[in-house]
């Protein structure tokens, strides 16, 4: 995305000023409104804010339908706008789009009320599906959570029969229902006992958890525990190699809410047509929050204008987030707005939202 237009000192507040108001009211700004926020401030008369906004107006940053109305911000002012939230003190700060809100983003109350939305919440799925309601409910919106296809398939049940010598039938069963089965050859014959004792110990120990993630952990296990349950775990070591828990072929699963307050906003009524006919698609929308939110980012990405992706969405925000278990990456949550929106709550929920879902998705230890 290329860089803002460089503007002066002056010019920034004044387009600030607009911006916060039109976000606030949703109506253009008039001069004479600016001219009231500023009126104390020395060097800022009227006649110096309608020229600043003249000037603002032919770098692209202000756009006038008709001569007698206000100015309305571009898609570049609120560019202007989120790259300047850190500067203001606002809790968290902007560098090539990778955003860190800070504490204060959220109030106390509204951390509290998120927390509690995700009552009774313990798998991924459960997650982030209840994620998409819940930034759907605070933003004005589209509420977005994107499952990886490694934590679609989270465990349920697994259970191990004898078919004979040498060969076990594994039939995994997801959260989601799925069901996984696959015959395994092994090079050791084992009995129904050590069958039975594999199982029971997957199903206590791991349920809930995604196949990637009890593959890498049964392996940390392995090491550490191979001496305490030497028979146990050389059943268990025995059945993965053969690949009792292998990876499975799967989509990504994605769950979305809001629409009705995308119906129910101001947009022009053709844009938002051509909008939500794009995001139709599953493999689009994947496609967008794959472009725009990385794996490897830390933080919050903020990106005002995604009509590199989709040439429909040029009037649309993307505030995303990864989603962790520890160094493990567990999907993505987002919301996707009109430009119009509240920036700073919307991306305090967005980063909490994020990060609660380690907190509460530990699963067994």
């Amino acid at each position: 995305m290329s860089p803002g237009p460089r503007i002066t000192p002056r010019e920034r507040l004044v387009l600030l000023s607009i911006v916060e108001s039109y976000i606030a009211t949703g109506e253009p700004v008039a001069s004479q409104t600016v001219a009231r926020h500023f009126a104390h401030a020395e060097g800022m008369s009227a006649a110096t804010i309608r020229n600043v906004m003249a000037s603002l107006g032919d770098s692209g940053l202000l756009d006038q339908q008709h001569s007698s109305a206000g100015r309305i911000p571009t898609p570049l002012a609120f560019r202007v706008y989120v790259d300047s939230l850190g500067t203001e003190g606002l809790g968290w700060s902007e560098s090539g789009g990778q955003s860190q809100p800070g504490a204060h983003a959220l109030s106390p109350q509204q951390r509290e009320h998120i927390e509690g939305s995700f009552a009774g919440v313990n798998s991924s799925q459960q997650f982030m599906e209840r994620t998409s309601h819940v930034l759907a409910s605070i933003s004005t919106g589209l509420g977005i959570a994107l499952l990886s296809a490694q934590e679609a398939h989270a465990l349920e049940h697994i259970h191990f029969s004898r078919l004979g010598a040498g060969r076990v039938l594994a039939v995994v069963v997801t959260e989601g229902g799925v069901v996984l089965d696959r015959v395994l050859v092994l090079d050791r014959e084992l009995a129904s006992s050590e069958l039975d004792a594999s199982a029971r110990y997957l199903n206590e120990n791991f349920r809930g958890w995604s196949i990637d993630r009890i593959r890498t952990e049964l392996a940390r296990r392995l090491d550490e525990e191979r001496s305490e349950y030497d028979r146990l775990m050389r059943s268990l070591e025995e059945l993965c190699d053969k690949g009792a828990l292998a990876d499975s072929a799967g989509a990504a699963t994605l769950y979305i809410g809001g629409v009705a307050n995308l119906l129910a906003s101001p947009l022009d009524r053709e844009l938002l047509r051509q909008m939500l006919a794009a995001l139709e698609t599953r493999e689009r929308l994947i496609a967008l929050l794959n472009a725009y939110v990385d794996a490897r980012q830390q933080t919050v990405r903020v990106v005002v204008g995604l009509e590199d992706t989709m040439p429909e969405m040029g009037n649309f925000v993307l505030v995303g987030a990864p989603t962790r278990l520890g160094l493990h990456r567990t999907g993505t949550v987002a919301v996707i707005a009109p430009t119009r929106m509240q920036y700073q709550e919307t991306i305090g929920a967005v980063s909490f939202i994020a990060q609660l879902s380690g907190r509460l998705l530990q699963g067994p230890q």
